[in-house]
């Protein structure tokens, strides 16, 4: 006798669209640590680093993580957020390297831009940190459907030995066969989450039962309105004096540098209400709440050319 089931009936078996993200993602980590020597995973505390963290948990489990974490701070995070941070690193005994915006500034190496915003000076300290730490593979948490310039990237994006994105260097990845040769100097930033959308993280994030912080859900904040969207007070430089604050329900779709992050109008305080309002949702995380990528048409690009995420 067999404790195994026996199947009566002809239907095929298959994944689910969940399982094969999920298979996809833990062989992208799999072929990255049999291919590299010194791979690092970019970790900001945000939604899609904490899937992306879980996805590599599971693919060396019951082995520790073979990598490092590197967080690029701008000094301008969301307490809640580092918090957050923090408190994984140490669950899990992780290395955490963490690249300080406000110290190239107080090195004079940056300067604080006219509008606050520190998003964009994220770019010198990663390729400092990636030089440092001699990281030929750094694994970022970006997705196809967030913005236009993310869904021309391979799986594996090779960046020269400057660190900068050439989409005419891109290469075929055909059958799931990923290319991570590179030249002395270069490196490779890699994508587990390609694939995904911001519903399938949802999905995820429900169906595994992963912690977040608690900005992502439904919660009384003090904001002010600009440029469209409602940003949190702060030692940033917001708000201005023609700018007045209010107590609003909001939650945030993602969580980047507080003074070009935007919170949306929401009373989705649990996972099903939050699933249920992307779902309906037309515009893209990043198309509702990031001002840093309004700034043209081809901000994003511009600045993956330059080094950026």
């Amino acid at each position: 006798m067999t404790d195994n089931p026996v199947r009566t009936d002809d239907t095929p078996f298959a994944l689910s669209h969940l399982d094969a993200l999920e298979a996809e993602s833990v062989h992208i980590f799999r072929e990255v640590a049999g291919e590299f020597e010194r791979p690092v995973i970019l970790f900001s505390g945000g939604k899609d680093s904490i899937v992306m963290l879980h996805l590599a948990l599971k693919a060396f489990a019951p082995a520790p993580v073979p990598f490092a974490l590197l967080h690029v701070d701008t000094g301008h995070n969301f307490p809640e957020v580092i918090e957050y941070r923090d408190r994984t690193v140490a669950r899990h005994h992780l290395r955490l390297h963490v690249a300080s915006v406000q110290e190239f500034i107080d090195r004079g190496v940056l300067r604080e831009r006219p509008d606050g915003t520190r998003n964009p000076l994220q770019t010198v300290p990663l390729l400092d940190a990636i030089e440092t730490g001699r990281f030929d593979a750094v694994f970022g948490g970006g997705r196809r459907d967030e913005e236009k310039a993310r869904a021309k990237e391979r799986v594996f994006s090779l960046r020269d030995e400057f660190g900068a994105w050439d989409p005419r260097r891109q290469r075929p990845e055909l059958w799931s066969l990923y290319n991570g040769r590179h030249a002395p100097g270069e490196h490779v930033r890699v994508f587990p989450l390609s694939n995904w959308t911001e519903l399938d993280v949802w999905q995820y994030i429900q169906r595994e039962n992963i912690e977040l912080p608690a900005i992502y859900y439904a919660h009384h904040r003090e904001v002010f309105r600009r440029d469209g969207m409602w940003l949190t007070a702060g030692d940033w430089g917001g708000p201005k004096q023609n700018e007045t604050t209010e107590t609003r329900l909001v939650r945030y779709r993602t969580v980047g540098d507080m003074s070009c992050t935007g919170a949306v109008d929401s009373d989705a305080a649990t996972i099903d209400a939050v699933i249920t309002e992307i779902a309906a949702s037309r515009l893209t995380e990043r198309g509702a709440t990031r001002a840093d990528d309004k700034l043209s048409e081809a901000a994003m690009e511009d600045r993956k050319r330059e080094g950026y995420f």
